[in-house]
Order: structure tokens, then sequence, then C-alpha cells
């Protein structure tokens, strides 16, 4: 089963140095991967995301890379049998834990996790060669963080694919004429991210809310925004841009204070980003609901105890 990866480029001279200097830490030998190979592959991710970075920025962006599980999921990528082991003993449990956190039920977790392990191992074949998914990675976030993106992801193309093999015809016959739309399923974010968007939205000011609300929750357009607090379509368009820029940097500064390293904070707003504007809609509809129940408390007239 062990082979060794093609290197998908050749190593640029600039990387040899890096190459040499990592190469005994991050198990590549062990792996299977020569210093060629593994020169390669941090080519690939440079060219990929740092094109055009001088020798000194492509070694500062290689130093940014988790590069032992980079190795690793490439080893386990190309078939190798002792990278496989430690992946299992890394991830199999985390792998169903994660399941059980998306799909909130054991069966459907670990039927999740299978089928996620086998698109990891690289069941699927096209042209005669085994594809697997941990290829994509690129060593730019953690590992265990990428597996839960591609598990999410994974876990809503299976409910889109269950929704279409169900016909309109048996909908009718089970006589649901005009069935109601379901919402697809949310990854549930976690609960820091949801703590520290909770104290972004309440320090924000009160038309700052209000323009999200109008836009989040009442779907109003940008021009409909403008007129209302007449102003210039373009003021509403930038306030809202600044206004997500400075939320996210609200927001992993809320997780920091939570204990996340800026990485973690990263990674997790990174896999909860499908979430996160639902996550404003349902926050701003509570702010809105208790701010109009607080005013209704205030203009009820008192009571005369007749």
């Amino acid at each position: 089963m062990d082979r060794a990866p093609q290197p998908a480029t050749s190593m640029p001279a600039e990387l040899d140095a890096f190459v040499v200097e990592v190469y005994a830490s991050c198990r590549a030998e062990k792996y299977g991967l020569s210093q060629t190979e593994l020169g390669s592959i941090l080519a690939e991710v440079v060219n990929k995301y740092a094109p055009g970075s001088t020798p000194a920025q492509a070694r500062d962006f290689c130093r940014s890379l988790r590069v032992e599980e980079l190795v690793l999921a490439r080893a386990c990528a190309a078939g190798n049998e002792s990278a496989w082991e430690t992946f299992i003993v890394r991830f199999r449990e985390k792998l169903y834990d994660t399941g059980l956190q998306i799909a909130r039920e054991d069966s459907a977790a670990r039927e999740l996790a299978d089928s996620m392990y086998a698109d990891l191992f690289g069941t699927v074949n096209r042209e005669g060669k085994r594809v697997s998914k941990l290829a994509s990675y690129t060593g730019r976030g953690s590992l265990e963080g990428w597996l839960r993106t591609v598990m999410a992801q994974e876990h809503i193309n299976r409910y889109r694919k269950q929704k279409r093999l169900v016909s309109l015809e048996e909908e009718s016959e089970d006589g649901n004429q005009f069935p109601t739309p379901e919402k697809e399923p949310v990854v549930p974010l976690d609960t820091r991210v949801a703590t520290a968007t909770d104290e972004a939205l309440a320090a924000l000011a009160a038309e700052d809310r209000f323009v999200l609300a109008a836009y989040y929750l009442d779907g109003r357009t940008l021009a409909e925004i403008a007129r209302m607090l007449s102003v210039h379509e373009s003021t509403i368009s930038r306030k809202l841009d600044k206004l997500a820029k400075s939320l996210r940097k609200q927001i992993l500064a809320g997780l920091g204070r939570q204990g996340m390293s800026r990485r973690q904070a990263e990674e997790a707003l990174e896999v909860d980003v499908r979430d996160l504007s639902l996550n404003l809609r349902e926050r701003l509809a509570q702010d809105s609901a208790r701010e109009a129940f607080s005013k209704k408390k205030v203009e009820a007239p008192a009571s005369d105890g007749s």
C-alpha cells in the first residue's frame, strides 16, 4: 500500500534551507516523503496562496503552515500505512465526535463519520487512481479544523441530495400537495462564537443595529435603508461593509478573551462562516423582540387599581 506521492511542482531554491530545517521534525521521512517531495508540496501551497513571494516571504509563509499535519495529510492521501496509523489514532474518534455535533444523532453521526473516513481514505477512483480529500489540505489551519469544515459541508451536501431524491409525486402520494419547505441543516456554532457575537452586537450603536436589522431581518435593499435614513445608498453600502469588518474584529477579540488563540479564533470563524449570517439574524431578532417588549411595557397605561 505504501506509495510515495509524486511531486506536483519542482522545489524552488529558496525553500531548500527551510525544507532541510523542518524535514526531520515533521516526520516526512517516516511517512515516505523525500526532501524533494516535501519541497514540492510546500511550493504548491506557496504558488497557490502566496504567488510572487520573495524568497524571504516564501520562507515566512511556510513557517506559518502546520507542516507536520500537512505532511501527515499528504502521506495519507498517498496511501502510506504508517501515516494512516497515526491519523487513525489522532482523528478517528474526533471524526465521530464532530459528526455527532453536526448531525446531533448517534446513528447519523456514525454514518457521516464513516462516509467521511472513506472519502479521506480515497475509495473513489478516477482514471484508475485513488483520490483522497486529504490531498486538498494545505496546512493553513489545523487539520482538525479542516476536517470539521469538510464534514459540515458533506452533511449539507448529503441533505441536499436526499431532498432531490424525494420527487413531487412521492410527496403528493403521501398527501402533501404543497409540502412546507424545510430549512437546510445548520451546523451549530461554537458557543463561544455565539457569546462573542452577542457581545459585539450589544456594543453597537442603535443606528448600526437598525441598519443590520433592516438588512438582515427585514430584507430591505440598500436604497430603501438609505431613504429611511435620508442618506445616499453608497453610504449604507460602506456602513454595512464597515460593520462587517468591525464585527469580525470584535468577535475575534471576544474569542480571545474566552481563551482562544488568534489562530483558533480565526479557524472558529472560518468553520462557522456559513452560520454567522444566520446567527446575526437570530441575535438581531431577539434584540428587536426585547426592544419591542420593553417599549410596549413603557407605553402601556398604568393600572389605577380598579
